[in-house]
């Protein structure tokens, strides 16, 4: 039986809910089970405002946009991560500036990111790659020190943490994503969380036309349609409700994983704290492609690492950035579905351990 790299989970309770709010006669657009969302999500990491947008993308060009970062500013971005991190930011017309990442996590890495500080720098985008993050005490420093906003992308880290707080928290803005791919999802979505209540105040308008109040035509500011749909919002109602379990089961198949290939030479694993439920198994093997290709044959999907972003056609930056390119150039998503067997992950497992024998 195929066992892919990733799927999302829905289960019953999902669809019996959509058939409810079907039932119901909502009109499928964003209201109240968008605010019941909303308040799931920011109750959950500890946030006194959360804003459910349409994608993850635009939830980083909404908090960028919030904090005034415009053309003529520069931002911070790793040159690991996933490419809409960086396109936020052009979005804006503001400039990405690309900076390598530690070796040991795949995070921005804090004393380059220094810097790489400017007079134009306006923001320092840290990606929690896979619920991993740097020195998060570190970062909020630098960013005070040179007066510049610390905007977390924890796209990939809902249920993480560091030292006890939920990542998407240390910043002034942090983005969440519920892509088909994430820890819970509802297709396409993203979070937007602040304590800050002018910040909050910028937000809300900014993802609905500009105005204060829906349905009245009174624009204060250059606002767009980045909302979200009742529809949506009852599975990610529902999803939310499943977080805690799936979050301790990502932990249990990494320890497994990592168990279970533990005494492989050519295989590296992150470290990785109990903190933190990765959101895809990640490792560093001489020669992914042909792993890669062998795990097909069997019958097992897997990925390749993000491209460093400076490499991309898309961009096309000069540089030096050894650890994003060796990231990519080595780096091998495993299976990582939530719902995933143990006996699966021995099966998988099994036969990486055969390929590396052979």
């Amino acid at each position: 039986m195929q066992i892919y790299q990733m799927q999302p989970w829905i289960g019953e309770e999902e669809r019996e809910a959509v058939n409810e709010y079907l039932a119901s006669g909502g009109w499928l657009t964003e209201f109240k089970k968008t605010e019941q969302f909303a308040r799931m999500v920011g109750d959950y990491v500890g946030s006194k405002h959360c804003f459910i947008l349409a994608n993850g993308t635009v939830t980083l060009f909404t908090a960028l946009a919030a904090l005034g970062v415009g053309p003529g500013d520069e931002v911070i971005v790793p040159d690991y991560t996933m490419i809409a991190s960086a396109n936020a930011v052009v979005l804006t017309g503001a400039r990405p500036v690309f900076v390598d990442v530690n070796p040991t996590n795949l995070c921005l890495d804090l004393d380059l990111a220094e810097s790489a500080i400017t007079e134009r720098t306006k923001a320092i985008m840290l990606v929690s790659i896979n619920g991993r993050a740097p020195d998060m005490d570190k970062a909020l420093q630098i960013a005070q020190k040179h007066n510049v906003a610390l905007v977390e992308d924890a796209a990939q880290s809902l249920g993480a943490r560091w030292k006890g707080r939920h990542l998407g928290t240390f910043g002034i803005i942090g983005s969440f994503s519920f892509s088909a791919a994430k820890i819970i999802t509802t297709g396409q979505g993203g979070a937007l969380v602040t304590d800050d209540d002018e910040l909050a105040e910028k937000i809300h308008m900014i993802r609905d036309f500009g105005r204060r109040q829906s349905g009245v035509d009174f624009h204060e500011c250059i606002g767009y349609n980045f909302k979200f749909t009742d529809l949506q919002a009852v599975i990610g109602i529902e999803q939310m409700k499943k977080l805690n379990w799936r979050v301790k089961r990502k932990k249990e198949m990494f320890a497994l994983y990592r168990e279970l290939l533990r005494d492989i030479q050519q295989i590296k694993f992150f470290p990785t704290s109990e903190e933190v439920p990765p959101w895809f198994i990640d490792i560093l093997v001489p020669d992914p492609v042909a792993l890669r290709e062998y795990l097909k044959q069997h019958g097992i999907d897997s990925r390749p690492f993000y491209p460093a972003i400076h490499s991309q056609p898309a961009y096309n930056v000069s540089g030096s950035f050894p650890n994003a390119e060796d990231a990519a150039q080595h780096g091998l998503w495993l299976p990582s579905s939530a719902f995933l067997s143990d006996e699966e992950i021995t099966r998988v497992c099994s036969e990486i351990r055969a390929f590396f024998k052979s």
